[in-house]
């Protein structure tokens, strides 16, 4: 059996080239115009290299908070644009206030329009070429499903809904079932000549049963994996490509795909997020003195009733606490009992609603996270009531309090406000895969895109 090849980008080595050709796109074009052009703030040489290494962790660290590395963004030609702008925007003006680790502010301010103008043209001149080419057709994964007839239609449904980049040409049924889809389905004798017709980057295997899958089969797969075919299961594709964790394949086995982070008992990742927790709460909460004449003056005006209110959380290991915020609704908002908040909430005052949008009314839970009940990453905590209601529909919900809850967290920054039983399931989804994955690499990324969350008032 012959195996045909065919390019294939993964989605973090799309994110990997996004970066490093950003980077080499800027230099290259900063070096050429300071060959021909009169161009002297930057140059490119052994003695200033520090200058090209502070100009790289900006345009990525910066890029990362204007979401150039978000797949759907750059995929979008009208989307990267406004993220390029914003990203060279801030590059240059932070990279001319840093003098110390960049070169002296020229007197010629025309050269920092050249350096602007350079910087643009270097990102949106790559960022053009990766829609054209990289993310083209000609890339996407072609894949054979391995699985239950019952199943395969929806699976592959939510599979290429998730991640474009993959698509499904025809499947191999573990049940003797016939039903209408859309997709080739394939017997065993077909699979040599279906291989040498087609371009197969990977099989992907539904069931988590392999009890179901017949001894020829098996051997089949065993036959292609020595010829190179890569063969994954699809809750592994599925957390791969979504950054959450499939709930609806668990069932009962959730030790086969939640085993818990390491970082949840290492004494050193533990004691340098609790010092990065104290240390950033004294600054947030300094932040807030700084404002607050403010926020009492408008509160006065536009929000009139008390500034802080209490209301009880369930915490680590399902533990009460009450948590502190700014009042950004009306005074007995609940006086009917407990409501979840939702889109566009007449009870949201008018203030109450530019508090929400910048996430400030959120800022005294850093009391909570000096008390040690809170931390500033972690699954949102929620009230009792609804935590009850909640998990009578999702037994696994309550897993979720294994860690401390956050001021934002992995479901915060991925998932948009909801507030149905269908939005809780899939926040879930992205809290379970925080704690499996939590680590400070993770960490950073959720800060990064707190941050651009707060810039882009995506707040609710």
């Amino acid at each position: 059996m012959s195996i045909s090849r065919k390019i294939h980008f993964e989605i973090s080595e799309r994110k990997i080239l996004l970066r490093v050709f950003d980077i080499f796109f800027v230099l290259l074009v900063l070096f050429l115009i300071g060959k021909y052009f009169n161009f002297t703030y930057f140059q490119i040489t052994a003695s200033n290299y520090y200058w090209t290494i502070v100009l790289a962790l900006y345009i990525t660290s910066i890029g990362t908070i204007f979401e150039m590395y978000n797949l759907q963004i750059a995929n979008n030609k009208f989307l990267i644009l406004r993220s390029t702008i914003l990203t060279t925007a801030v590059t240059t003006l932070l990279y001319l206030l840093t003098p110390f680790y960049t070169p002296i502010l020229p007197s010629n301010r025309l050269q920092i329009v050249y350096f602007f103008v350079a910087i643009l043209f270097a990102l949106l001149l790559w960022r053009n070429l990766y829609i054209y080419f990289l993310a083209a057709n000609r890339f996407v994964k072609t894949v054979l499903f391995v699985g239950s007839s019952k199943k395969v239609e929806s699976l592959v449904e939510e599979l290429t809904r998730v991640n474009p980049h993959y698509k499904v040409i025809g499947f191999i049924a573990t049940d003797d079932k016939t039903v209408k889809t859309t997709l080739q389905s394939l017997s065993l004798s077909e699979l040599e000549s279906f291989f040498s017709k087609h371009y197969i980057s990977e099989i992907v295997v539904t069931n988590d049963n392999s009890k179901v899958i017949s001894v020829a089969l098996y051997s089949q797969l065993l036959k292609l994996l020595e010829k190179g075919i890569v063969i994954r299961q699809y809750a592994e594709v599925y957390e791969y490509s979504t950054n959450r964790l499939p709930i609806h394949f668990e069932d009962k086995e959730l030790y086969k795909f939640f085993p818990f982070s390491r970082s949840n008992q290492n004494a050193l990742y533990a004691f340098y997020i609790r010092f990065l927790d104290v240390l950033l709460s004294i600054i947030g909460l300094l932040g807030l003195l700084c404002i607050l004449p403010f926020i009492i003056l408008f509160n006065a005006l536009w929000n009139k009733g008390p500034l802080l209110y209490k209301q009880e959380r369930i915490g680590k290991n399902g533990i009460p606490f009450e948590i502190y915020k700014l009042r950004t609704m009306i005074v007995n908002a609940e006086k009917d009992g407990a409501v979840f908040a939702k889109v566009n909430d007449i009870r949201i005052t008018s203030f109450g609603r530019f508090l929400r949008k910048t996430r400030i009314d959120e800022v005294p839970q850093f009391i909570n996270v000096l008390k040690g009940e809170m931390a500033l990453i972690g699954p949102r905590p929620e009230r009792p009531v609804f935590v009850d209601e909640i998990a009578k529909n999702i037994p696994l919900y309550q897993t979720r309090h294994v860690i401390k809850p956050g001021l934002t967290g992995w479901a915060q920054v991925n998932y948009p406000y909801g507030v149905s039983l269908e939005d809780s399931l899939m926040k879930l989804r992205y809290d379970l895969y925080y704690i499996k994955h939590r680590s400070l690499f993770l960490d950073i990324n959720i800060v990064m895109k707190t941050l651009s969350t707060i810039l882009f008032a995506r707040g609710q």
